[in-house]
C-alpha cells in the first residue's frame, strides 16, 4: 500500500472510531436524562399523580431496580449480540415506555413502566462503554462517557423545569422521548459492530451469580462500589445535610452543584491520568480516595460557607478519577466478555446505592444523624485504599502499540 493510501486509510479508520465514540457518548447522555428526568420536577408530579413525595421518588427507584439487575445479563447479551444493536434497541425500549407514560398521570402506569426505561439504562449504560472499547477509544474517552453520562442526568435537571409550564406533568417523559431518539440517530451513524458469538464451551454456562462474584474483579468491585457509590449517596443527600448544619437552600444546592460539576470533569481527567502516566496510576488512585473522604469528614463537620464549598469540591474532583480506571481495568481483566465485566462491576456499585440511600435517610431522621452517616461514608471512602495493592498494574496494562483498524475489529460502515 502507498503512503497516499495508507493515509486515506488512516483518516477513515480515526473518522470510524470518533463516529463511535460519539454513538456511545450520546448512549451514555439518554442514560443519565432517564434516570434523573423526574427528580427534576417533584412536587409538580406529586400534584398531578395526587401522590406524596415518597411515592414520587419510588419513580426513580422502580427504574434504579431494573438498571441495577440488568446490568450483568444485559453484558452478556452485549458481548454476544454486539453493543451498537442492543443499545439502539433500548434507546427505542426507552423511547417508548416514556411515550407510553405521558397517556395519563396514573401512579401504576408510571410504576409498571419505570422499570422497562430501566432496562434500557442498565443496557445502554453498558453498551456504550463496551462500543467505545470496540472502536479503539482510549481510557480518556471512557471517562468523557463517564461525564457525560453525569451531565445527562444535569442536563435533565437544567432543562425539564423549563419545559414543565408548557406541557406540565408530562415535561420529563417528552424529554426523555426526545433524547432518546436523538441519541438513536447519532448512534445509527456510527459503524456497525460484528455479533461476537461466543465460543461454545467445555463446561456449563456460568450463572449470574459467579460472574458477579467473579474474583478476578473483585478489588475493582471495591474501588468502584466505594467511590462512584460514596459520591452518589453524598449527591442525594449533601443538600439536606448542609440546610440543617445552618446554611440556605440556595447556598446548598449551589454547593451540592460544584460536586456534581467536578465530577464531570475529573472523570475523564481519571482516563486522562491512566493514559498518560499508567505507571503513576495507583499513586493518584490512592491520592482521590484521601482528597473525596477528607471532603466527605469536612462536610460533615459543617463550617462555613467556603469551607463547604472546598470540601464539595474535593469529594468531586476525586470522585471521578476512579471511574475510567475501573472499567478500563474490568475489560483488560475479562478481554473475553467485557461487557459482562462492566455490568458487574457497575452492578455492585448501584446496589450499595439502593441498599444505602434509605439507610441515610433514616439517619437523618436521627439527632445528628446526618453528620453521623457522612462519616461513615468517609470512612468507607477511605476503605478503598485497601483495594488498590496489586490493583494498578493490571489496571495499567498498557494497550496494543497498535490499534486495528475498523474492518479488523469487526466494525463495518
Amino acid at each position: 500500500m502507498g503512503p497516499v493510501r495508507r493515509r486515506v486509510s488512516a483518516r477513515a479508520d480515526t473518522w470510524e472510531t470518533r463516529r463511535a465514540i460519539a454513538g456511545g457518548l450520546a448512549l451514555g447522555a439518554a442514560c443519565g436524562v432517564n434516570i434523573l428526568n423526574v427528580g427534576a420536577i417533584p412536587d409538580p408530579l406529586a400534584a398531578a399523580y395526587g401522590v406524596s413525595l415518597a411515592t414520587v421518588g419510588l419513580f426513580t427507584t422502580a427504574l434504579l431496580v431494573a438498571h441495577t439487575l440488568v446490568q450483568i445479563p444485559g453484558g452478556r447479551a452485549i458481548d454476544r449480540f454486539g453493543a451498537r444493536r442492543m443499545g439502539l434497541a433500548f434507546l427505542v425500549v426507552g423511547a417508548a415506555g416514556n411515550a407510553v407514560v405521558t397517556i395519563a398521570p396514573e401512579p401504576a402506569l408510571v410504576l409498571g413502566l419505570r422499570p422497562v426505561i430501566g432496562l434500557s439504562t442498565g443496557i445502554g449504560f453498558v453498551a456504550g462503554i463496551d462500543y467505545i472499547r470496540a472502536a479503539g477509544g482510549s481510557a480518556v474517552a471512557q471517562g468523557l462517557f463517564g461525564g457525560v453520562a453525569m451531565g445527562g442526568g444535569g442536563l435533565a435537571l437544567a432543562v425539564v423545569p423549563l419545559l414543565e409550564p408548557a406541557l406540565d406533568w408530562r415535561a420529563p417523559f417528552f424529554f426523555g422521548v426526545a433524547v432518546s431518539i436523538a441519541s438513536a440517530l447519532i448512534l445509527l451513524r456510527g459503524p456497525r459492530d460484528e455479533p461476537r458469538i461466543a465460543a461454545p464451551s467445555a463446561g456449563p454456562r456460568p450463572t449470574i451469580f459467579q460472574l458477579a462474584t467473579d474474583q478476578r474483579l473483585a478489588r475493582l468491585v471495591v474501588l468502584h462500589t466505594a467511590t462512584f457509590g460514596s459520591s452518589l449517596l453524598i449527591g442525594t443527600w449533601v443538600v439536606a445535610l448542609l440546610v440543617r448544619l445552618g446554611h440556605s437552600q440556595e447556598a446548598a444546592g449551589a454547593i451540592g452543584a460544584v460536586a456534581l460539576g467536578l465530577t464531570i470533569v475529573s472523570r475523564p481527567l481519571g482516563g486522562w491520568l491512566l493514559d498518560r502516566y499508567p505507571d503513576h496510576i495507583g499513586a493518584a488512585l490512592a491520592g482521590s480516595i484521601v482528597v473525596s473522604a477528607l471532603g466527605c469528614a469536612g462536610l460533615a463537620a459543617g463550617g462555613p460557607v467556603g469551607a463547604a464549598v472546598v470540601s464539595a469540591a474535593a469529594v468531586g474532583l476525586g470522585a471521578g478519577i476512579a471511574f475510567a480506571p475501573v472499567v478500563t481495568g474490568a475489560m483488560r481483566r475479562r478481554p473475553d466478555a467485557p461487557g459482562v465485566a462492566v455490568g458487574t462491576v457497575n452492578m455492585w456499585g448501584n446496589l450499595f446505592v439502593l441498599a444505602a440511600t434509605p439507610l441515610v435517610g433514616y439517619a437523618f431522621s436521627i439527632g445528628g444523624g446526618g453528620r453521623v452517616a457522612f462519616l461513615v461514608l468517609a470512612a468507607l471512602w477511605a476503605a478503598a485504599l485497601m483495594a488498590l495493592p496489586g490493583l494498578s498494574s493490571r489496571v495499567a496494562d498498557p494497550a496494543p502499540a497498535r490499534v486495528a483498524p475498523a474492518a479488523e475489529r469487526g466494525f463495518r460502515s
